[in-house]
């Protein structure tokens, strides 16, 4: 199974925007713009929302079936390990291995003298094309990189095998995530988690690692945007090298994870893959979920009422919502509104302080990331949430399908 050069992952929280997602597909081919679909969902949202990964292969199946779809589609176990990994494998045909928490883990002083060993040729310069200086590197920063990251590696090595056995070798895609971690990966570090990764035999057809600055959810990127724009393209060159140094498989690509929003930085990246000639893979899910609630607002009535109520409590429990996300969530809580005023805020209020549109002076990124985390509390609602789903499905299936198309694959892809 190959996964084509471009794609988007396109996450549901609730399992009723698949086929509006894929509207956003069809759209997007009808311009000229070949992008597979990955419907993703982690284990940590189907326990909030309870679902199951079956689900979540029923509604793209469902999707492809009444919208006639001919392409190829995925469905991704997103940020899965060794301990759940049994749930996940026979609803879905692609896994992304989180395997951050194994990070700083040592392993064995034999592995890593055996990595060391295997990889010695490499210690001083490497040329790599499209990169003006070449990396460097001394034993005692490949044995630093060897104590840091082979355990993980090896780890995401038991979890790729467990697969293997079940689904049998090359009928599902593998990523190697390694997003959701304090500090980023440097361009030296990421050629050696490949050349490690080579080494356990996974066939991984794309890695995330964390870059510098901040990929916080559902709002733009932070930081400085040059430095990106020179990491990016180092590291897309380490890739290259690394798929043909390591007889990596060719279409390896970069996948960017809490990829939605990243307004300021999709047409580095479109510059940059295009001048690679490489492919890359967007991870999105709470994008979806934050224009559910957008489309309720719209709708007013009930439909605000429920939004109202989704932020008072999710600003009740802020530390609990936070909890689990903090190494993707930046919320300054002085400043957002106070439960009081937003209760009695009109439909256009609301909207102008969630909807991600700089231009807009009341747009306000902390009242975003709150509720894009929030989607507990609407979980928690049970049937009134889904029914007002379905009431409104119109207002918000055209919301979905036009925040993916319009602000995330022509800004990324055209």
């Amino acid at each position: 199974m190959r996964l084509q050069k471009y794609s988007i992952g396109t996450g549901d929280r609730f399992g009723y925007q698949g086929k509006a997602q894929l509207k956003a597909i069809i759209k997007a081919q009808e311009i000229g713009i070949d992008i597979a679909i990955v419907w993703n969902k982690s284990h940590r949202e189907h326990m909030i929302t309870k679902t199951t990964p079956a689900d979540v292969l029923k509604e793209a199946q469902n999707a492809v079936r009444d919208l006639g779809w001919k392409g190829n589609y995925y469905i991704d176990a997103d940020h899965i390990g060794i301990s759940n990994i049994d749930l996940f494998i026979d609803s879905s045909n692609y896994f992304t291995l989180d395997v951050a928490e194994f990070i700083n883990k040592k392993t064995s002083d034999d592995e890593i003298n055996a990595f060391i060993e295997k990889h010695k040729k490499y210690i001083g310069k490497i040329f790599i094309s499209k990169i003006k200086e070449p990396l460097r590197i001394n034993k005692e920063q490949l044995r630093a990189i060897a104590e840091k990251y082979l355990f993980a590696v090896k780890e995401a090595g038991k979890i790729y095998r467990k697969i293997e056995k079940k689904k049998g070798k090359g009928n599902f895609i593998i990523e190697i995530s390694m997003d959701e971690t304090s500090e980023p990966q440097t361009p030296i570090e990421i050629l050696f988690i490949l050349a490690a990764v080579a080494d356990e035999n996974i066939p991984t057809q794309t890695i995330a690692p964390k870059f510098s600055g901040r990929f916080n959810k559902g709002v733009d990127y932070e930081g400085n945007i040059e430095q990106f724009s020179r990491e990016l393209e180092i590291i897309l060159a380490v890739i290259q090298f690394a798929k043909k140094e390591f007889s990596l498989p060719d279409n390896l690509k970069l996948s960017l994870h809490s990829g939605s929003d990243k307004f300021s930085i999709y047409n580095i990246i479109n510059i940059a893959i295009k001048k690679f000639n490489t492919g890359i893979h967007l991870k999105t899910s709470g994008t979806t979920w934050l224009e559910e609630l957008i489309g309720l607002v719209m709708a007013g009535d009930d439909g605000l009422e429920i939004a109202k109520d989704i932020y008072i409590k999710a600003h009740g429990r802020f530390d609990e919502l936070c909890a689990s996300y903090a190494a993707v969530v930046d919320i300054n809580k002085d400043e957002l509104p106070y439960p009081e005023i937003v209760k009695n805020w009109t439909s256009e209020e609301y909207i102008r302080a969630l909807r991600h549109n700089l231009s807009c002076t009341d747009y306000n990124r902390n009242f975003r990331q709150l509720l894009h985390i929030g989607y507990k509390i609407a979980a928690e609602m049970g049937s009134r949430y889904i029914k007002a789903l379905k009431k409104y499905d119109k207002i918000i299936s055209r919301n979905v399908t036009e925040n993916i198309y319009e602000k995330h694959l022509k800004r990324l892809f055209l």
